[in-house]
């Protein structure tokens, strides 16, 4: 796989390709935890600023969104919510698993962050341990941990971590 372009997402094709990527994505990884009803508006939540598509050759292979940081988070983070900006919705396909992509992705989405004087933040579920790796290998830090509202697949309470990135950092 050559490199892939990453661009900010355009228009309602691109909605529907990261949708037919993210659903291989759940088939593969069963992410997210339940498959929504609306998954174009999963991936256009509430708060969205922009977003990001890795494409190869007309295929989408991962996707990334930044979004306001709600009370809640920033209070995880310990900073004040007009400080951050949530790093949400990442996903690379399986077929672009350790090409670099969401590696790729999640510098794209934090330098954007980094350029608006912003600090990315994000919550992770306990069993994303790819996930965990890509952003402690990034330098992110682990801020606090809680119980979600919600089940995993397997039927456990979900387990949520909040990341915080490196102060003053594109990584």
């Amino acid at each position: 796989m050559d490199d892939p372009e990453i661009r900010r997402r355009r228009d309602d094709d691109d909605l529907k390709a990261c949708v037919e990527a993210l659903a291989t994505v759940y088939e593969a990884d069963r992410y997210p935890a339940r498959w929504p009803d609306d998954p174009a508006g999963w991936l256009t939540p509430e708060g969205l600023l922009c977003a990001w598509a890795a494409w190869d050759a007309g295929c989408v292979l991962g996707h990334v969104a930044l979004t306001r940081t709600d009370h809640a988070m920033a209070a995880e983070a310990g900073l004040p919510p007009d400080e951050l900006v949530t790093l949400s919705r990442l996903f690379a396909t399986a077929s672009a698993r350790r090409g670099g992509v969401a590696t790729a992705l999640l510098a794209t989405a934090v330098a954007a962050a980094t350029a608006d004087g912003l600090r990315p933040v994000l919550e992770v579920e306990d069993g994303g341990a790819a996930a965990v790796r890509l952003y402690e290998r990034a330098g992110w830090r682990l801020v606090s941990s809680r119980e979600g509202d919600w089940t995993t697949a397997d039927g456990r309470t979900a387990l949520l971590h909040t990341y915080i990135a490196p102060a003053g950092t594109a990584r």
